[in-house]
């Protein structure tokens, strides 16, 4: 029995998932340090929000993950690097957190490009929601550093 080959696509895209893949594997280990570094008087709100955007980094990588299976590629094993200014005010790592989201909405976005040039529409349909998630975190952090 012939085994099933996985759907032809672009390398392009291959390579723009990997670059996604490591970057939200990094946002995981990102908000992880972040929330045990997090200090002062509001440390358990902003505590459990680092934590929550490490877990949603989790889910975004996990799709990632079974999307490249899927094309036929396979995972890298690295994430990319973790920026670290060693700041530990509320102000300076939101700042870092905004510089990490605001890359990777613009990653996001340019799969969703990539996407509908090849005409895959289930991929852009998974971008454009990864690009709408990102676009309320790049906003929610924008209010955050507005206190």
């Amino acid at each position: 029995m012939k085994k099933p080959s996985p759907k032809k696509t672009s390398p392009e895209i291959l390579k723009q998932l990997d670059k996604i893949f490591q970057a939200e594997m990094a946002g995981i280990v990102r908000y992880l340090h972040y929330s045990f570094i997090i200090m002062g008087h509001n440390r358990i709100p902003i505590q459990q929000w680092f934590r929550a955007q490490a877990g949603e980094g989790m889910a975004h990588t996990t799709l990632i993950g079974e999307k490249i299976t899927s094309l036929g590629g396979h995972p890298p094993t690295v994430h990319a690097t973790v920026e670290d200014s060693e700041g530990h005010s509320v102000d300076q790592i939101l700042e870092e957190s905004l510089r990490f989201e605001e890359e990777a909405l613009g990653m996001y976005k340019r799969l969703a490009s990539l996407a509908a040039r090849s005409n895959d529409i289930a991929l852009e349909e998974m971008a454009r929601q990864f690009v709408r998630d990102e676009t309320e975190h790049v906003d929610e952090i924008r209010k955050m550093l507005r206190a």
